[in-house]
């Protein structure tokens, strides 16, 4: 039976989320049922990582295996046209060995988020980026972004509904940049808690405009309470950019 590995990347507006879910649609379902649509094959679509519902991914990775073999580009075409009109797009196709996993074989993934640092409201953009009018100054995020680099407790930074059995975690880096008025927060690790980065990115907004000190991410990171940090930033500017293996 032929595993196939797909890099896909989606809008996460008007989706739950990557998991297969109930309550409405989700991209894991959307693949399951283009990939029957074109085979008549019901199957699992596995994922690399488990965005939540309005997160975005430019670098998602799934595999899946079919009975049937087929050409990798004759795959790709035919659950692109079966995703119509959902905006989500397979954007490679490769065969690979039984054995690969596409969660379990990653050894990192990076997930970027945008801000909009402007006085003016998002239009085009809505929905693909937080807008923050208040000024924000991005070296002392970056300086307040020192403090989560390496191994930690990040209880203070995952959400109460986080099902992993530790909080513990390597952060291998977190880089903030401004170019104009976007400002990009991108995080590197083998995996993340539920609601990591977003926990993150709203505790180095509360930095950048003045309310919080370096010293008080610090504090909060020894905390180990999530009640005590800051609300989590909007799904709108967050994309799973890269998976690596």
């Amino acid at each position: 039976m032929p595993r196939y590995k797909l890099t896909i990347e989606y809008n996460g507006n008007g989706l739950v989320g990557w998991q297969r879910q109930t309550n409405g649609p989700s991209v894991q379902g959307n693949l399951e049922n283009a990939v029957f649509c074109f085979s008549g094959e019901k199957i699992t679509v596995f994922g690399a990582g488990r965005t939540d519902a309005g997160v975005h991914a430019l670098g998602q990775v799934c595999h899946l295996d079919l009975k049937e073999t087929y050409p990798s580009r004759v795959i790709q075409n035919a659950i692109n046209a079966h995703l119509k009109p959902n905006a989500i797009s397979v954007l490679k196709v490769q065969t690979t060995p039984p054995k690969f996993d596409a969660r379990r074989d990653a050894i990192s993934r990076t997930y970027e988020y945008r801000i909009v640092n402007r006085q003016a409201p998002l239009s085009l953009e809505r929905g693909r980026a937080w807008w923050c009018p208040i000024p924000l100054n991005e070296a002392e995020m970056s300086r307040a972004a020192q403090q989560l680099i390496g191994e930690h407790d990040f209880t203070s930074f995952r959400s109460s509904r986080c099902q992993a059995n530790s909080p513990i975690r390597t952060l291998d880096s977190l880089k903030i940049q401004r170019l104009g008025e976007n400002i990009y927060i991108t995080g590197k690790a083998r995996s993340f808690l539920h609601k990591q980065m977003r926990a993150i990115v709203g505790t180095l907004k509360l930095v950048g405009d003045g309310r919080w000190t370096e010293r008080d991410v610090a504090l909060l990171l020894k905390a180990k309470d999530r009640r005590k940090g800051a609300a989590s930033a909007p799904p709108d500017g967050l994309y799973l950019t890269k998976v690596n293996y």
